[in-house]
């Protein structure tokens, strides 16, 4: 089970494991915001409910971040696993412009693509083939593509996220 941690503000910072939570919380670091009754951590001295959000007490400055960098899942998630090509399911991506003809591994020459349209385009350009990207794909911006081991929120804190949205 996995527990997100919000920095002071309320800024999400990382997705780390109930047991490093629990850590935080009983040396003072942080205070649970949300738990799960339903798998209580059992102790010798004591039964403790699973921390799902925690609040850490003290804020953490990090480093300033404007660059995120691209991976595959990334390229995924940005697309909505849609294909940038025909708006079907994707499971791939593909080079806009092919590493072939000096395309280069970024986010706005990558996008996802479904299993036909990637070996149908192969590597040739989309002016040679006709084709029109459905979107104009870039960088990725906000707080969420900064958080660590994030790609979907696991199902024990969500119904926190819903209701402070």
């Amino acid at each position: 089970m996995r527990t997100l941690v919000l920095n002071a503000g309320f800024e999400p910072l990382a997705v780390i494991t109930f047991r490093r939570a629990l850590l935080l919380v009983l040396t003072g670091k942080a205070t649970v915001l949300a738990d799960d009754d339903r798998d209580p951590i059992v102790g010798v001295n004591q039964v403790m409910p699973r921390p799902t959000v925690i609040l850490l007490n003290r804020y953490i400055r990090l480093p300033y971040r404007n660059t995120v960098n691209v991976s595959r899942r990334g390229v995924l998630r940005r697309d909505g696993h849609r294909c940038g090509y025909c708006g079907r399911s994707a499971n791939t991506i593909d080079h806009i412009v092919p590493r072939s003809r000096g395309g280069e591994d970024s986010w706005e020459n990558l996008v996802a693509a479904c299993q036909g349209c990637n070996s149908a385009k192969g590597d040739r350009t989309l002016a040679q083939l006709g084709w029109k990207l459905r979107f104009a794909p870039s960088r990725p911006r906000g707080a969420q593509w900064f958080i660590t081991e994030l790609e979907r929120p696991a199902e024990a804190w969500s119904p926190f996220l819903r209701s402070a949205a």
